[in-house]
C-alpha cells in the first residue's frame, strides 16, 4: 500500500537506495522498462519489490488515439502487474500513437464532449481488462486544441462517466495556469478530489515569464511546493511521489529534495491532526 511520499525510481540509483538510512516509502516504475528486462537488473528490481510498494505508471497506452487499444500489450501488461501483485496503474490522459506510430511525446486531447466519451469507453475496456481500476493523470500541454468545454470539465466528467481515479500531477496544474492564464488554487479546487489517488510533484523550466516547460529536469520550484501544500490541505493525507526523469542528479541530492517532501506532508498532517 502505499502512502506518504515516494520517489520514482530510476536505473542511476537502482543500486543506491540501500547505502542510505533515509528510504522512501514506496517506489514508482514506468512498466515497459521492466516487462521485458532480464539479468542482473531485475534481482535488483524484484529485491526492491520484496522491499517496497511499487506503483506502475504507464506511457504506451494512448488512451485518447484513434487507433484502437492494443490488446497484445494490456495482456503483457496485466501478466507483469499480476506477477508482482501491484495494484496500482496509473497512465496519461494523452495520446502517443497514431496509425500504428509512436510519436514518444504525450500530445493533449481536444476538450469536446465527443472526446469524453471516446475516451470513456476506451477506459472502461481498458479496466475491465486489467480487473483494475484506470489512475488518470493531468497532462501538461502547450497548444489547445479545442475547447468546447473545459479542460476541467473534461477530466471531471471522464472521472465521473468510467469510475476511474486521478493522478493529480501539481507542477502540471501549475505549468498550464501560467501558459494558459488561469488559477491554479481554482483548478484544484474544483477537480474532483474524492477521485485523487495519488500525486506527482517535479521541476519545470521557466523558459520566459508567461511560458513554462515541464522538464521532469530541475528540482521542484517553491511556488509549486506551495501549491502542493495547498492541495493536500484539501485532499488529506494523499500520496505524493517526487518525479525526475532529467538531468538525474547523484542520489543523495533527490534524497534531499525528498526530505522536503516528507516535510510538507508531516506539516499537513500534524495541522489536520490538530483540528
Amino acid at each position: 500500500m502505499i502512502k506518504d511520499a515516494g520517489l520514482g525510481l530510476r536505473r542511476s540509483f537502482l543500486y543506491d537506495i540501500y547505502d542510505y538510512d533515509i528510504k522512501p516509502n514506496w517506489f514508482e516504475i514506468a512498466p515497459e522498462n521492466w516487462i521485458k528486462r532480464g539479468g542482473p537488473i531485475l534481482k535488483q528490481f524484484e529485491k526492491i519489490r520484496s522491499d517496497f510498494p511499487i506503483a506502475c505508471h504507464g506511457l504506451s497506452l494512448s488512451i485518447g488515439s484513434p487507433d484502437p487499444l492494443d490488446f497484445k500489450f494490456l495482456e503483457e501488461l496485466k501478466q507483469f502487474l499480476d506477477y508482482y501483485q501491484i495494484d496500482i496503474y496509473s497512465e496519461h490522459l494523452s495520446f502517443s500513437m497514431e496509425g500504428g506510430k509512436r510519436f514518444y511525446d504525450l500530445l493533449p486531447l481536444p476538450f469536446t464532449k465527443n472526446m469524453a466519451e471516446f475516451v470513456s469507453e476506451k477506459i472502461m475496456q481498458v479496466q475491465d481488462y486489467l480487473k483494475r481500476p484506470l489512475i488518470l493523470e493531468n497532462i501538461s500541454y502547450y497548444l489547445t486544441l479545442e475547447e468546447e468545454i473545459s479542460e476541467l470539465e473534461f477530466i471531471n466528467y471522464i472521472l465521473e462517466k468510467t469510475g476511474a481515479y486521478l493522478l493529480l500531477d501539481v507542477n502540471n496544474v501549475y505549468v498550464n495556469a501560467v501558459n494558459h492564464g488561469y488559477d491554479p488554487k481554482d483548478f484544484i479546487k474544483n477537480i474532483k478530489l474524492d477521485r485523487v489517488k495519488y500525486m506527482h510533484i517535479a521541476g519545470h523550466l521557466d523558459y520566459k515569464e508567461d511560458l513554462l516547460v515541464d522538464t521532469h529536469g530541475e528540482k521542484v520550484k517553491d511556488d509549486v511546493w506551495d501549491l502542493l501544500e495547498f492541495t493536500l490541505d484539501l485532499t488529506g493525507n494523499v500520496p505524493v511521489l517526487l518525479e525526475r526523469d532529467n538531468n538525474i542528479p547523484p542520489y543523495q541530492e533527490i534524497l534531499e529534495e525528498y526530505k522536503k517532501l516528507e516535510s510538507i506532508i508531516k506539516k499537513v498532517q500534524e495541522k489536520h491532526a490538530r483540528i
